[in-house]
């Protein structure tokens, strides 16, 4: 081989090799992990949005569940050790996020969305919200017990009533929601709740009437069990999100019906781990799915409402129709006041868990 020859080739395995190096940057940048909730809800989200984003932006979503576990995420960023990239939380976990740090303050101009356009309590210094949701309890029209004699229920006192309505009851494990219905169902008007569970009796209120369903209670953890336990008759009412019941009536064939009375609506967010290496690729799925004509897509493939007012005139009448905001959903509809779960919910689950164990 000539010296001529033998420069060549060595110029050639150069290119090659600089080739090779940045086919593996592209392929590190070309990808952003995403961490939610599992089941239908989070199917909903890669038919709206993370195969879309890789047909029009050629990043892939490596998805990622979790259950909400704030100390998990505290510790991930403590450490300096952040793995997960952008992540789907709920209020409480928004506030927190931001005051203790683990979440990064967001630039709304990176996002693209000026945040008044957003449902109120959607837009968040550290997260942006993506739907609104609520919880609510449902049962099997097509499973119902004998003991209840041809009634239904229809009031979250009827979750309460073991005469009335025996059976088991699936039960979310946290205390969420729990404490709101249980002062609710014990006659405590709407209007009073968060002022009375922020005093000590008014906790103790609670949980007393949580006592009173604590021996027939199925606990569920992760979203998908709701459904699972109402459709295999494990449980005779559920508390579930909404769009889980909806899913398995809509492609399961379920014949669950939803009990809208004191509906707990709520939102979930987009926030970005802070520390995130991925800092710029966060934001661009972030403002990617934080598009109106994108956002919209997500209520077609589950009962949530998006949280941007311009998406709504995107979603189809007929889908409209099931989401939490429809208006006959709404007479007794409340929403979850995010400033006292983020204030008290690692305390108060620290209760909860207490009262579990005795």
């Amino acid at each position: 081989m000539s010296k001529h020859d033998r420069r060549f080739s060595l110029v050639l395995a150069g290119v090659a090799a600089l080739g090779l190096a940045m086919t593996g940057q592209a392929s590190a940048e070309d990808s952003i992990t995403v961490v939610s909730w599992g089941g239908a809800y989070q199917a909903s989200q890669k038919g709206a949005y993370y195969d879309p984003y890789l047909a029009d932006k050629g990043v892939k979503v490596i998805e990622e569940e979790y259950t909400g576990d704030i100390a998990k995420m505290r510790a991930m960023v403590e450490s300096g050790n952040v793995t997960w990239d952008v992540i789907d939380v709920d209020a409480a976990t928004a506030l927190a996020g931001c005051d203790q740090g683990f979440l990064e303050e967001l630039d709304y101009d990176k996002i693209g969305q000026p945040r008044e356009k957003f449902v109120v309590g959607g837009a968040n210094d550290c997260a942006v919200a993506t739907i609104v949701y609520a919880t609510v309890y449902g049962y099997d029209a097509g499973n119902l017990p004998a003991e209840w004699n041809g009634q239904v229920p229809t009031t979250v006192a009827d979750f309460f009533d073991l005469q009335k309505f025996p059976g088991k009851r699936g039960i979310y494990k946290k205390p969420f929601v729990n404490l709101e219905w249980a002062l609710v169902a014990d006659g405590v008007a709407q209007a009073d709740v968060y002022d009375m569970l922020r005093t000590p009796e008014g906790l103790d209120r609670a949980f007393a009437k949580l006592d009173t369903i604590k021996d027939v209670a199925v606990w569920w953890e992760a979203g998908a069990q709701a459904a699972e336990i109402l459709g295999n008759g494990e449980v005779v009412m559920s508390q579930a999100w909404n769009g889980r019941l909806y899913n398995a009536v809509k492609n399961e064939g379920r014949k669950f019906v939803i009990v809208w009375d004191h509906q707990a609506l709520d939102f979930d967010f987009w926030a970005i781990m802070k520390g995130t290496p991925k800092l710029d690729a966060a934001y661009a799925f972030i403002a990617y799915a934080s598009d109106p004509v994108n956002m919209a897509r997500q209520s077609q493939f589950i009962a949530y409402g998006p949280s941007h007012a311009d998406a709504i005139p995107f979603v189809p009448a007929d889908v409209l129709k099931d989401l939490p905001t429809a208006p006959d959903h709404m007479p007794t509809a409340f929403t979850v006041d995010a400033t006292f779960w983020g204030d008290n919910s690692e305390g108060l689950q620290e209760r909860f868990n207490a009262w579990l164990a005795q």
